[in-house]
């Protein structure tokens, strides 16, 4: 009799080894947080900590960093995940499921890694930034680091979902504008939406404009100065046609500096101003070549650490603070300072985190410089800055170039859907290159692999 029970029971013997190992494995599969729930929190704040990561970063220090973004205003989202989240095409997915452009930055156990819309942050700046905070002792101060330097750094508005959940676990304000945008794509809605876009730009526009004003009116004052301070008299002795000439160009120039920025009004309009006075300071130094019987200057840029200290007599070497080595047009001033091993005079303005070197302070000085270093010559001396990386961007053609276009695109914080460039969100994660390795502008794309 027992023999013939034995073979009738490994059927249920094996169905209870299999019961066993799902239920062993069940739980694992489960534990991850669906990339659809972190959206779900990162839509509506922008600090998201998984359960299972609550020991990696505290609730106080979760609070403290949603505070400080939500105060600057700007679309970076920070999620704080288990060590072994799966990483497989993580940015890519959890992009698509927020639907919002935007920088998103993600902490796996000690590991770290950040993606961006190019709108927002371009690539190489997220590689430098990401690189910049791989050495920090614990989460809290990886993740303050990151959203400080990327807060200073990157454009864009916070979306306006952030603090209109209702608060009672219910459809968030998000879920329901961006169902209706959906069913309402072709008409009303799509209407509404564009027009809530072009207030935005126009109030965007308007802000970088007045920020531009304050250094261009500090520009045309000092050139106003200069002429003061020339004393040339145009019926003086020795004058000449030549050197009358040579006047009448800079009294133009200022003139049309100031007539340019009475009327702008958009940041691009400021290049035409900055035109003006390069123009001006050239005819300045010809007139002080003729005066003093030298031979004429060549015709080359502003001094690139302040375009106020007037045309450039040479190139110099000069690395930027943790940036690749480049060659800059140097006023004779700042070629001394550089060959005595001391600092050049650097133009410093106004920005979010106090004044800053105007190559670091934000993409409404972009026009700025344009006028100054015109052509082609600007982006090659910005290689590796802030401002550098946001012009050769697409976005910061169409924001501080020739047009606006037509207000088709979406900007930080905007809700795109799955509309974005996947390019800007793929990659491993973790590791790579990082733009070089701390050389600004440094060869391959970040993010090269686990």
């Amino acid at each position: 009799m027992k023999g013939v029970v034995r073979p009738r029971s490994l059927p249920v013997l094996l169905a209870a080894l299999a019961l066993a190992f799902l239920t062993v494995l069940a739980p694992r599969a489960a534990a991850a947080t669906s990339v659809s729930r972190i959206a779900d929190a990162l839509r509506e704040s922008p600090v998201y900590v998984d359960p299972a990561a609550s020991a990696q970063l505290s609730a106080a220090d979760a609070d403290a960093l949603r505070r400080r973004i939500e105060h600057a205003g700007k679309p970076l989202f920070v999620a704080v995940l288990p060590a072994d989240y799966p990483t497989a095409r993580l940015f890519t997915d959890l992009r698509t499921a927020t639907g919002v452009t935007g920088l998103y930055a993600i902490r796996l156990g000690d590991r770290f890694d950040a993606r961006a819309d190019s709108v927002v942050l371009p690539r190489t700046a997220v590689g430098n930034l990401v690189a910049s905070v791989q050495d920090e002792p614990d989460a809290a101060s990886q993740l303050g680091a990151f959203t400080d330097r990327a807060l200073v750094n990157m454009g864009g508005s916070a979306p306006a979902s952030w603090g209109s959940s209702d608060g009672g676990g219910g459809i968030s304000t998000a879920a329901l504008v961006t169902a209706g945008v959906v069913v309402v794509a072709g008409g009303a809605g799509a209407y509404t939406l564009v027009r809530r876009n072009r207030r935005r730009h126009e109030e965007e526009q308007r802000a970088a404009l007045e920020k531009l004003r304050v250094v261009v009116d500090e520009d045309i004052t000092a050139f106003g100065e200069e002429l003061d301070r020339l004393d040339f008299h145009p019926a003086e002795a020795g004058a000449d046609d030549a050197m009358r000439a040579d006047y009448e160009r800079a009294l133009d120039a200022y003139d049309r500096a100031k007539s340019a920025m009475a009327g702008a009004n958009r940041p691009e309009d400021v290049r035409a101003v900055t035109e003006a006075l390069e123009d001006g300071r050239f005819s300045l130094a010809q007139l002080a070549a003729r005066r003093e019987r030298r031979p004429l200057p060549e015709r080359r840029p502003p001094c690139f650490f302040d375009p106020r200290h007037g045309p450039s007599v040479t190139d110099a070497d000069w690395t930027p603070p943790g940036g690749a080595r480049r060659e800059v047009p140097v006023c004779a001033a700042d070629a001394t300072r550089l060959a005595d091993g001391r600092d050049p005079v650097i133009r410093e303005v106004d920005s979010d985190y106090g004044r800053r070197p105007y190559w670091e302070a934000g993409p409404a000085y972009g026009p700025w410089a344009g006028g100054y270093f015109g052509g082609g010559l600007l982006p090659g001396l910005l290689v590796g800055t802030m401002l550098g990386g946001l012009m050769a961007t697409p976005s910061y053609a169409t924001d501080y170039g020739t047009g606006y276009g037509d207000f088709g695109g979406y900007d930080g914080g905007d809700v795109s859907g799955a509309d974005f460039d996947p390019g800007d969100f793929g990659g491993d994660f973790g590791g790579g290159d990082f733009g070089g390795g701390g050389d600004f502008g440094g060869g391959g794309d970040f993010g090269g692999g686990f």
